[in-house]
Protein backbone atom coordinates (compact mmCIF):
# COMPACT_ATOMS: atom_id res chain seq x y z
CA UNK A 1 0.00 0.00 0.00
CA UNK A 2 1.35 3.71 -0.81
CA UNK A 3 1.10 6.07 1.94
CA UNK A 4 0.96 10.33 2.12
CA UNK A 5 2.39 11.60 4.95
CA UNK A 6 0.52 15.04 6.24
CA UNK A 7 2.46 16.84 8.53
CA UNK A 8 1.15 19.76 10.27
CA UNK A 9 4.56 21.35 11.72
CA UNK A 10 2.42 23.21 14.75
CA UNK A 11 2.22 20.70 17.80
CA UNK A 12 -1.77 21.59 17.81
CA UNK A 13 -3.80 18.59 17.71
CA UNK A 14 -7.16 20.64 17.33
CA UNK A 15 -5.16 21.75 13.65
CA UNK A 16 -4.33 18.29 13.14
CA UNK A 17 -7.39 17.19 13.77
CA UNK A 18 -8.86 19.81 11.14
CA UNK A 19 -6.61 19.01 8.63
CA UNK A 20 -7.63 14.96 8.96
CA UNK A 21 -11.02 15.79 8.63
CA UNK A 22 -10.82 17.79 5.37
CA UNK A 23 -8.52 15.45 3.59
CA UNK A 24 -11.21 12.58 4.77
CA UNK A 25 -12.79 12.43 0.87
CA UNK A 26 -9.37 11.82 -0.31
CA UNK A 27 -9.41 9.06 1.20
CA UNK A 28 -10.99 6.48 -1.90
CA UNK A 29 -11.06 2.87 -2.44
CA UNK A 30 -7.61 1.87 -4.35
CA UNK A 31 -6.02 5.06 -3.59
CA UNK A 32 -2.98 5.62 -1.13
CA UNK A 33 -3.24 5.80 2.62
CA UNK A 34 -3.01 8.99 4.25
CA UNK A 35 -1.77 9.87 7.58
CA UNK A 36 -1.87 13.05 8.97
CA UNK A 37 0.27 13.64 12.20
CA UNK A 38 1.99 16.80 13.89
CA UNK A 39 5.11 17.78 14.79
CA UNK A 40 5.85 17.65 18.44
CA UNK A 41 8.36 19.92 18.69
CA UNK A 42 6.60 22.18 16.76
CA UNK A 43 5.45 25.47 18.40
CA UNK A 44 1.44 25.72 19.16
CA UNK A 45 0.62 28.11 16.21
CA UNK A 46 3.00 29.31 13.54
CA UNK A 47 2.60 32.71 13.49
CA UNK A 48 6.21 34.53 12.59
CA UNK A 49 8.82 33.73 10.33
CA UNK A 50 11.12 32.82 13.57
CA UNK A 51 8.17 29.86 14.21
CA UNK A 52 8.55 28.76 10.29
CA UNK A 53 12.51 28.03 10.29
CA UNK A 54 12.09 26.53 13.81
CA UNK A 55 10.44 23.86 11.88
CA UNK A 56 12.53 23.02 9.19
CA UNK A 57 15.20 20.59 10.47
CA UNK A 58 12.52 18.48 12.91
CA UNK A 59 10.63 17.99 9.21
CA UNK A 60 13.74 17.37 7.49
CA UNK A 61 14.26 14.77 10.19
CA UNK A 62 10.69 13.56 10.10
CA UNK A 63 11.27 13.21 6.28
CA UNK A 64 14.40 11.53 5.94
CA UNK A 65 13.77 8.45 8.54
CA UNK A 66 10.43 7.74 7.13
CA UNK A 67 9.39 5.29 4.27
CA UNK A 68 6.09 7.21 3.01
CA UNK A 69 6.04 7.74 -0.91
CA UNK A 70 5.00 11.30 -0.87
CA UNK A 71 4.93 14.34 2.15
CA UNK A 72 2.02 16.93 2.47
CA UNK A 73 3.81 19.92 4.51
CA UNK A 74 0.16 21.07 6.24
CA UNK A 75 1.28 24.87 6.91
CA UNK A 76 0.42 27.86 5.00
CA UNK A 77 4.23 29.31 5.66
CA UNK A 78 5.28 25.81 3.48
CA UNK A 79 8.41 25.63 6.38
CA UNK A 80 11.95 24.29 4.71
CA UNK A 81 10.07 23.23 1.41
CA UNK A 82 13.18 23.05 -0.84
CA UNK A 83 14.98 21.95 1.60
CA UNK A 84 12.64 18.66 2.55
CA UNK A 85 12.62 17.92 -1.11
CA UNK A 86 16.19 17.31 -0.86
CA UNK A 87 15.61 14.92 2.22
CA UNK A 88 12.46 13.54 0.58
CA UNK A 89 15.21 12.11 -2.19
CA UNK A 90 12.93 12.48 -4.97
CA UNK A 91 9.82 11.03 -3.79
CA UNK A 92 6.77 14.06 -4.12
CA UNK A 93 6.80 16.93 -1.38
CA UNK A 94 3.64 19.26 -1.91
CA UNK A 95 3.28 22.42 0.13
CA UNK A 96 -0.25 23.35 0.96
CA UNK A 97 0.42 27.37 -0.17
CA UNK A 98 2.11 26.37 -3.33
CA UNK A 99 -0.26 24.26 -3.95
CA UNK A 100 -3.48 26.54 -2.62
CA UNK A 101 -2.03 29.45 -4.65
CA UNK A 102 -1.50 27.30 -7.81
CA UNK A 103 -5.22 26.14 -7.71
CA UNK A 104 -6.31 29.66 -7.23
CA UNK A 105 -4.95 31.21 -10.40
CA UNK A 106 -7.22 27.91 -11.53
CA UNK A 107 -10.06 29.43 -10.72
CA UNK A 108 -9.88 33.45 -11.07
CA UNK A 109 -7.65 35.97 -12.16
CA UNK A 110 -7.39 38.01 -8.46
CA UNK A 111 -6.70 35.80 -5.71
CA UNK A 112 -6.78 37.19 -1.81
CA UNK A 113 -5.47 35.27 1.34
CA UNK A 114 -7.04 35.17 4.73
CA UNK A 115 -4.16 35.61 7.05
CA UNK A 116 -3.42 35.09 10.97
CA UNK A 117 -1.71 37.81 11.48
CA UNK A 118 -0.14 40.75 10.34
CA UNK A 119 3.15 38.86 10.17
CA UNK A 120 1.38 35.92 7.92
CA UNK A 121 0.68 38.82 5.97
CA UNK A 122 4.50 39.57 5.34
CA UNK A 123 5.50 36.30 4.57
CA UNK A 124 2.24 35.84 1.94
CA UNK A 125 3.66 39.37 0.42
CA UNK A 126 7.35 37.79 0.05
CA UNK A 127 5.80 34.24 -1.27
CA UNK A 128 3.38 35.84 -3.77
CA UNK A 129 6.75 37.66 -5.33
CA UNK A 130 8.91 34.75 -5.25
CA UNK A 131 6.38 32.47 -6.84
CA UNK A 132 6.27 35.10 -9.43
CA UNK A 133 2.37 35.92 -9.14
CA UNK A 134 2.01 39.22 -7.35
CA UNK A 135 0.18 40.90 -10.33
CA UNK A 136 -2.60 38.37 -9.35
CA UNK A 137 -1.91 38.74 -5.87
CA UNK A 138 -4.79 40.71 -4.65
CA UNK A 139 -3.85 41.06 -0.99
CA UNK A 140 -4.16 39.38 2.85
CA UNK A 141 -6.79 39.92 5.21
CA UNK A 142 -5.27 39.45 8.75
CA UNK A 143 -8.35 37.73 11.13
CA UNK A 144 -5.55 37.75 14.10
CA UNK A 145 -5.75 34.76 15.62
CA UNK A 146 -3.38 31.67 16.30
CA UNK A 147 -4.11 27.82 14.06
CA UNK A 148 -5.91 26.69 17.19
CA UNK A 149 -8.17 29.24 17.33
CA UNK A 150 -9.12 28.76 13.73
CA UNK A 151 -9.89 25.26 14.19
CA UNK A 152 -12.94 26.27 16.36
CA UNK A 153 -16.84 27.27 15.12
CA UNK A 154 -16.72 31.10 17.32
CA UNK A 155 -14.05 32.42 14.73
CA UNK A 156 -16.14 31.95 11.66
CA UNK A 157 -17.79 35.40 11.35
CA UNK A 158 -14.20 36.54 11.60
CA UNK A 159 -13.33 34.79 8.86
CA UNK A 160 -16.32 35.54 6.70
CA UNK A 161 -15.52 39.08 7.54
CA UNK A 162 -11.99 38.33 6.54
CA UNK A 163 -12.95 36.77 3.04
CA UNK A 164 -15.69 39.55 2.65
CA UNK A 165 -13.26 42.15 2.53
CA UNK A 166 -10.95 40.40 0.42
CA UNK A 167 -13.91 40.62 -2.14
CA UNK A 168 -14.82 44.21 -1.85
CA UNK A 169 -11.98 46.07 -1.04
CA UNK A 170 -9.03 44.22 -2.29
CA UNK A 171 -11.11 42.73 -5.80
CA UNK A 172 -9.89 39.12 -5.24
CA UNK A 173 -12.64 36.66 -7.25
CA UNK A 174 -11.07 33.33 -5.19
CA UNK A 175 -9.99 33.39 -1.61
CA UNK A 176 -7.60 31.06 -0.22
CA UNK A 177 -7.49 30.04 3.23
CA UNK A 178 -4.05 30.59 4.75
CA UNK A 179 -3.91 28.28 7.23
CA UNK A 180 -5.09 24.26 7.71
CA UNK A 181 -6.51 24.93 10.98
CA UNK A 182 -9.54 26.68 8.74
CA UNK A 183 -10.05 23.86 6.90
CA UNK A 184 -13.78 23.08 8.09
CA UNK A 185 -15.19 26.94 7.28
CA UNK A 186 -14.54 26.70 3.52
CA UNK A 187 -18.07 25.69 2.63
CA UNK A 188 -19.83 28.10 4.99
CA UNK A 189 -17.02 31.19 3.99
CA UNK A 190 -17.83 30.10 0.32
CA UNK A 191 -21.81 30.54 1.08
CA UNK A 192 -21.39 33.76 2.55
CA UNK A 193 -18.82 35.89 0.13
CA UNK A 194 -20.10 34.34 -3.62
CA UNK A 195 -16.67 33.52 -4.94
CA UNK A 196 -14.54 30.05 -4.75
CA UNK A 197 -12.43 29.43 -1.54
CA UNK A 198 -9.79 27.29 -1.74
CA UNK A 199 -8.48 24.89 1.25
CA UNK A 200 -5.02 24.37 0.31
CA UNK A 201 -4.52 21.00 2.55
CA UNK A 202 -7.01 19.33 0.21
CA UNK A 203 -5.44 20.70 -2.96
CA UNK A 204 -2.09 19.26 -1.69
CA UNK A 205 -2.78 16.06 -1.01
CA UNK A 206 -4.96 15.74 -4.11
CA UNK A 207 -2.32 16.81 -5.78
CA UNK A 208 0.09 14.18 -3.98
CA UNK A 209 -2.56 11.33 -4.41
CA UNK A 210 -1.78 12.01 -8.53
CA UNK A 211 1.89 11.93 -8.63
CA UNK A 212 1.72 8.77 -6.30
CA UNK A 213 -0.76 7.38 -8.88
CA UNK A 214 1.14 8.39 -11.83
CA UNK A 215 4.45 6.78 -10.19
CA UNK A 216 3.25 3.20 -9.96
Amino acid sequence: MTRILVINPNSSASVTAAIDDAVAPLRIAGGPDIEVVGLAEGPPSISSQRDADSVVMPLLNRVSRDNADAFVLACFSDPGLHAVREAADGRPVLGIAECGIFRALMLGERFGIIALSPSSIRRQQRMARLMGVDSRYAGSWSVGASAAETAGADIRGRLIEAGRALVTQCRADVVVMGCAGMASHRAAIADAIGVPVVEPAQQAVAAAIGAVLLNR
